[in-house]
């Protein structure tokens, strides 16, 4: 972490801040506005405090050090591109033909050695420094409270390391963990994360689970701990073949759990398969809060640290932040593998504001009538793949996936209701519109072939909207766009009191206008705000209930639901930060974000 934090500074990518800020709020609220900036820093608090009970903190705080493409790259010591190649190539090996290529071959197989870890003997600089038993204090730790919904302080940044019951297969994950008192978390892993799996294991068996948490060392563990690996592979496999050395690990104090030798700090601990508490609400990364549900509870039984630790921490919240840049290695690294199921997928690309799971793009050869539903299949049943709700394939002639107006334009003047492939799979537990948790509607449109459709009779905005109002008394305002393509879309502000079907159907007089209509709430929506909008859309809508089909005309329910619309679940808030706080930050001249891209991304 000091390397790393040295190299950031060299290379001018390092603010650091020595004014006394709180572990509550205002460390992560100066985060989250800088990861937004063009030219954003990574961070380093030198003096956290906690006003609250009086606590300063010798630890410093180090964040966003993922928050630029230019800062990932540094952290993986080469370029993110020279890694997937490098993968492609190892999926792609051939026997030799001929004495030059065996020596190749085995330079390529050579350098695999360093992919396995190294376990040391004795002790590593993680454990310089020890706290066991009722030494233990999870609170001399500055750990950030996010948000004000927040249940508590949450470590965002945790590699959490678990072994199966029998201790054959090991996992490296990141889970999000709440502070509940001095020697307690609640460990988030969700149902479908391998964790959980080994988790299974102990409880059946009547046993408690060891757990070790590192926190911080080299940055490319945390990345690792991010990585969709196969179930039963250990993460730091991936840390050997980037960094072409091997993870070097040592033995924790008090669990059987292998952990990085020079680790900041380590947690180590045990959960009991009978004790369950309430963990959240939190401020997630789909921008929405995750609400409160029991989760197993960890006892700490140690915590040991370097000398001169240094805490690393992130946040979560709305689109775009330092998860954006830890995404696109993900996104390039396992391309190759992806490949090996979809040998025909050319590219594929999660735009930031569809959080991951919400939105894909993908470009493929198309070969053969239905090609692209095959390949919807086979995304929803590919590892965290699965998670994905939306799905949009197009041809190799398709511009670049991430040049979002040309892509966009593209897909709509190829769209009809016969290429929207409507199905049922399972969700992330994080999402909150599906009407049961963990299974939801799914949405894949295949646009890699031409559609002769005439265009709608596109009229002026203000022309539309004054009908629209004459049936939809409720419309507050409306924007068009798109409408030299094919399939316009016209997005519709309400002030919702009966639901959007009602609102869609009574519509049906200006159909001829219209192609797709994407109703959203009037509150906290911006109509000529794009980015946002996405964002609120595709996090809002299950594909099952939220899509109505008339003919041609297609209508999109992207409004928060509500009783009007038999919705039982409750329905969580944004994500926002506490004015009172940012204020205070301006005051004392540290929040410099601007006032347009606030409003932009909506803080």
């Amino acid at each position: 972490m000091k390397r790393t934090l040295d190299l950031l500074r060299q290379k001018g990518e390092l603010k650091v801040i020595d004014e006394p800020l709180d572990i509550y709020l205002e460390i992560p609220h100066l985060a989250y506005a800088e990861v937004k900036k063009e030219n954003s820093k990574a961070l380093l608090f030198t003096h956290p405090v906690d006003k609250k009970n009086n606590i300063t903190f010798d630890t410093p705080v180090a964040m966003n050090l993922y928050g630029s493409y230019a800062r990932t790259e540094l952290l993986f010591g080469r370029s993110v591109e020279s890694v997937a190649s490098e993968i492609e190539n190892l999926l792609h090996m051939k026997p030799p033909s001929s004495f030059k290529d065996k020596f190749s071959m085995l330079g390529d197989l050579f350098s695999l050695k360093s992919v396995f870890p190294k376990r040391l003997k004795g002790e590593g600089e993680c454990q310089q420094i020890k706290y066991l038993g009722n030494e233990v204090d999870l609170y001399k730790l500055p750990v950030l409270t996010t948000w004000e919904q927040d249940g508590g302080p949450f470590i965002t940044m945790g590699q959490v390391y678990t072994q199966s019951l029998d201790g054959s297969m090991v996992n490296l994950g990141m889970y999000r963990l709440q502070v509940y008192d001095k020697n307690r978390l609640g460990m988030h892993w969700q149902i479908h994360k391998d964790a959980s799996h080994f988790f299974d294991q102990y409880q059946k068996a009547g046993r408690k689970m060891p757990v070790s948490i590192a926190i911080g060392g080299d940055p490319l563990y945390t990345w690792c701990a991010t990585a969709p690996l196969p179930y039963g592979v250990n993460e730091l496999l991936l840390y050997g073949f980037v960094k072409k050395e091997s993870a070097r690990i040592v033995k924790s104090l008090t669990t059987p759990l292998f952990i990085p030798e020079d680790a900041d700090f380590v947690i180590e601990g045990w959960v009991d398969p009978n004790e369950m508490k309430i963990e959240g609400p939190f401020g997630d990364h789909t921008g929405y809060y995750t609400l409160e549900e029991p989760y197993p509870v960890m006892e700490v039984s140690a915590i040991t640290q370097k000398k001169d630790a240094v805490y690393l921490a992130t946040v979560v919240g709305k689109p775009p932040l330092e998860d954006k840049y830890m995404g696109w290695p993900t996104e390039r690294v396992f391309l190759p593998l992806l490949k090996t199921s979809a040998p025909d997928l050319i590219d594929y690309h999660m735009p930031e504001n569809g959080v991951f799971h919400n939105l894909i793009f993908a470009k493929m050869k198309t070969l053969y009538k239905g090609h692209a539903k095959q390949f919807m299949h086979v995304f929803w049943g590919a590892g965290q793949m699965s998670f994905v709700k939306h799905a949009i394939f197009v041809d190799e002639k398709a511009p670049e996936l991430d040049d979002y107006e040309a892509f966009i334009r593209y897909v709509l003047n190829r769209f009809a209701v016969k290429k929207m492939f409507i199905s049922e799979g399972i969700v992330d537990a994080l999402d909150h519109s599906s009407p049961e948790t963990l299974v939801g509607g799914k949405l894949g449109i295949d646009a890699t072939s031409e559609e002769k459709i005439d265009p709608p009779e596109v009229l002026e905005d203000t022309n539309l909207l004054e009908q629209v109002k004459q049936l939809l008394p409720e419309v507050k305002a409306m924007r068009q766009y798109m409408t030299e393509t094919s399939n316009p879309v016209t997005v519709v502000a309400l002030d919702k009191t009966r639901p959007s079907k009602a609102c869609f159907q009574a519509l049906k007089p200006l159909y001829k206008h219209l192609r797709i209509v994407v109703f959203v709430d009037d509150h906290k929506n911006d109509l000529d705000n794009a980015y946002m909008l996405t964002w609120r859309v595709v996090n809002n809508i299950d594909a099952q209930r939220d899509l109505f089909i008339d003919g041609d005309t297609v209508g999109v329910d992207g409004t928060n639901k509500t009783g009007v619309d038999g919705f039982e679940r409750r329905w969580p808030d944004d994500v926002e930060c506490t004015p009172s706080v940012v204020e205070s930050l301006k005051k004392r001249k540290l929040w410099d974000l601007s006032e347009e891209l606030e409003k932009k991304y909506q803080l």
